[in-house]
């Protein structure tokens, strides 16, 4: 039974990420993935320690770890704020009002999500609405 179980979970997985492929996932635009992959290592040590000594000692490199990627967000979304701002002051002293709208969607945050277009399995866009209900 537990044999029969592994094969079916494995085709079943196989077959999702064939299809669907695998979930993209997105940062922010002011994060600094460097730190977070760093943190993201120190977890794994964590994981893969074998004694409760090593644990405590990996444990506790990982809290600093956090802490600094945690600081350095807000300090990169302190900074990312600003230069919006300043390319918004740009804009109105140059009288861009594209851009100016632009940085002032980005500023506020409240902007409608764009429909996204279902893709195939090859990643380019799906234009026939039947098609996407098929998808």
């Amino acid at each position: 039974m537990e044999n029969n179980w592994k094969s079916i979970k494995e085709v079943l997985t196989s077959t999702y990420k064939r299809v669907l492929g695998c979930k993209r996932h997105y940062h922010k635009e002011w994060t600094s993935i460097d730190k977070i992959q760093e943190r993201k290592t120190k977890k794994t040590t964590i994981n893969n320690s074998r004694t409760r000594v090593e644990k405590v000692k990996t444990q506790a490199e990982y809290r600093e770890a956090n802490k600094q990627v945690k600081k350095s967000i807000i300090i990169d979304r302190q900074k990312y704020v600003e230069d919006l701002a300043t390319t918004e002051g740009k804009a109105a002293t140059e009288v861009n009002v594209k851009q100016l709208c632009d940085t002032t969607k980005k500023l506020v945050g409240k902007y409608s999500k764009l429909e996204r277009p279902v893709k195939d399995k090859e990643g380019r866009p799906i234009a026939e609405i039947q098609r996407h209900l098929n998808r």
